[in-house]
Order: structure tokens, then C-alpha cells, then sequence
């Protein structure tokens, strides 16, 4: 196991607030919540990206953030659930331990959306063709 701040919480090292674990998944409320609840679904098992969770694993890890969801939003009586993953530091990821954001969400909360880009006259069939390329 790895010597990063989730594998330390897993370890039991490092306190948290957990709220569901079971033998290969632990969620546990984020120290800086956007809103009140935001939780953090992680595997036991040190990956440090989602696409590195081996598939059956990453499947273990979206069923308890579906169930930390449902969950969430019922005990902080939100209207709604938002679900981020950021994988690499260039996309935000902070620790390097593959995890889910729960984040509760209420109407006017300020939690904005992504800008939406736009793209130009053949670039969306040129980046679908890249894509399916890219396929390994």
C-alpha cells in the first residue's frame, strides 16, 4: 500500500469521518466540502487514477458512490447530487489516490458548471476520429 493521505485513512493512520466502507471501498466526508456532506468514495487499494483501478474494482467503487449518493442527498435534504473525478494534477487531481466527489447540491449553492466551448466547422468529426483511434 502506497504512503498517501487516503492510504493513511485507510490504514486507520489518519482520522476521518467514514460513512460507508466495506472490504474494498471507504468513503469518508471531504475536509473541504463544497457543501455540507461532500464525500469522498475511494477503493482500499492504492491507483492512483480512475483509468488504473482495474475494471472490476472501478466497479465496486461507482456501485458504493451510487449508494453514498442516494445517501447524501437524503440526509442533507439536497435537491440533487453532483459526482467529479479529476485524474492527473493538470486536470486538478490534488491526491494522487483515484476518488469520487459526492457533493450534495441545493438550489443556488454557487457551484458553478464548466464554461462550454464550441467547435469549429469539421473539428467535433476530427476529434471522434481521434478518439476511436486512440482505442487500445
Amino acid at each position: 500500500m502506497e504512503d498517501c493521505i487516503f492510504c493513511r485513512i485507510v490504514k486507520g493512520e489518519l482520522p476521518s469521518s467514514k460513512v460507508y466502507e466495506n472490504e474494498k471501498v471507504v468513503a469518508f466526508l471531504d475536509i473541504s466540502p463544497v457543501n455540507k456532506g461532500h464525500t469522498l468514495v475511494i477503493a482500499r487499494e492504492h491507483h492512483k487514477t480512475m483509468m488504473d483501478l482495474p475494471d472490476d474494482l472501478l466497479k465496486d467503487v461507482i456501485v458504493a458512490a451510487k449508494k453514498v449518493s442516494k445517501a447524501a442527498m437524503d440526509a442533507t435534504g439536497a435537491g440533487g447530487i453532483s459526482i467529479a473525478l479529476s485524474d492527473h494534477e493538470v486536470a486538478g487531481q490534488v491526491v494522487p489516490h483515484a476518488h469520487f466527489h459526492i457533493i450534495p447540491r441545493h438550489k443556488n449553492d454557487g457551484l458553478k458548471l464548466w464554461p462550454q466551448g464550441k467547435y469549429s466547422e469539421g473539428e467535433m468529426k476530427e476529434y471522434a476520429e481521434k478518439i476511436r483511434k486512440s482505442f487500445k
